[in-house]
């Protein structure tokens, strides 16, 4: 089975760090890379094509709802 895609998008260091630990500890899931801001994550999303994101929510340049926003649309 293929792993599950995840791209991190958080503008705090320590918790993109938190998240990515807890995700490599189960084996179906990969994280392939991370953002710090919606703009930068906006720009991934589009590149990578990740199986799923976590977002947080108050971000600098593109806050986690307008960026969710453009996904959906």
């Amino acid at each position: 089975m293929d792993k599950k895609k995840i791209l991190i998008i958080d503008d705090s260091p320590f918790t993109r760090k938190l998240i990515k630990d807890m995700i490599e500890e189960e084996p179906d899931l990969e994280v392939i890379d991370t953002a710090s801001n919606g703009l930068e994550g906006l720009k991934k999303v589009l590149k990578q094509k990740p199986d799923l994101i976590t977002l947080d929510l108050e971000m600098p340049e593109m806050d986690g709802f307008t960026l969710l926003r453009f996904i959906m649309a």
